[in-house]
């Protein structure tokens, strides 16, 4: 079932398998995100052990030293909160883990450091550009970034400091990030980008999404360009069992069907943090006992390691 906690939280929680809680775009609310996450654990009686975001965490690490706002496609940061940015990524979270993909409005210069992936802040893990990881026995994928046909080809350019053309491309997914996915054998239970999966807005209630969208959306879906080509060519491929997104600020599920195989992916797209909106989703995982930590994924290593002599830097 669905339950709708008043303004905040939208949860899926049959009983007796782990959870764990999916956000849509942050913009810089963690600790509404942590005090929903504690909420739903109180009234439920639950313990999330994961939290996976899907872009816009527009958190900065390095605030005292001035060097991270220069580095995020926004201009509504403002001095307060980046003044409190270092104590947020140190304090403890409301989960044991925390997963992120990056989006449109995040410290690019952090996820450049990280483009392989790893540990951003206490319990906070990138997951990085592209790639797959284990939780238990759960394994998921991630895409960062949005689409952009012009950048597509091109290989990973920009350099920190990043000029301010560079500042919207470094975040511009690259076919290279998308092939290596393409090489992946094993299933993949959850999908997370930051776009949607072009045209995924036809497997759900068309007619209620458009209703909530600005005018620019509207025209790319008449146009059947909303959304990312290549995320639906990996949607198509790989069929996970869930796939989550965020980016254009409203709450929409799908579920793909394929007669083919039988075989069935649930969409949802979450909005950004905000009151009144539906950014919190928990989603009960059949898992095994443990141990509930982030680990690597083997086959994903052995592709990043075939990948890495033909990295394209120009």
């Amino acid at each position: 079932m669905f339950l709708l906690f008043p303004e905040r939280v939208l949860i899926f929680s049959p009983p007796a398998w782990k959870q764990i809680a999916v956000e849509g775009c942050l913009h810089g609310e963690l600790d509404e995100v942590y005090a929903s996450i504690r909420h739903v654990e109180k009234i439920e009686d639950v313990k999330i052990d994961l939290l996976i975001r899907c872009g816009d965490f527009q958190r900065v690490k390095n605030s005292l030293l001035g060097i991270d706002k220069p580095s995020i496609a926004t201009t509504k940061i403002s001095e307060y909160e980046l003044i409190l940015e270092v104590l947020l990524w140190t304090r403890s979270s409301a989960c044991s883990d925390y997963i992120y993909i990056g989006g449109n409005h995040d410290a690019s210069n952090h996820l450049w450091e990280l483009y392989y992936g790893g540990w951003a802040g206490p319990n906070i893990y990138f997951l990085v550009f592209s790639g797959v990881i284990k939780f238990v026995n759960i394994r998921i994928g991630g895409i960062s970034g949005i689409y952009k046909q012009g950048h597509y080809h091109l290989g990973h350019f920009e350099r920190p400091p990043f000029y301010e053309s560079d500042l919207r491309s470094v975040y511009h997914i690259r076919e290279y990030d998308v092939m290596k996915l393409k090489h992946i054998n094993e299933p993949i239970d959850i999908f997370i980008s930051h776009d949607w999966p072009v045209v995924v807005y036809e497997y759900g209630n068309l007619k209620r999404l458009v209703r909530r969208l600005i005018i620019v959306v509207l025209l790319q879906i008449k146009k059947r360009t909303l959304g990312s080509l290549p995320a639906a060519e990996l949607l198509n491929q790989h069929k996970p069992h869930k796939w989550f997104s965020g980016h254009i600020h409203c709450n929409f599920t799908a579920a793909i069907q394929r007669k083919k195989d039988e075989s069935i992916t649930r969409f949802v797209a979450l909005d950004k943090c905000v009151p009144g909106r539906k950014f919190l989703l928990i989603v009960d995982i059949n898992s095994d006992p443990g141990p509930y930590e982030i680990r690597h994924d083997a086959d994903w290593l052995v592709i990043t390691r075939k990948f890495n002599s033909i990295f394209p830097l120009s």
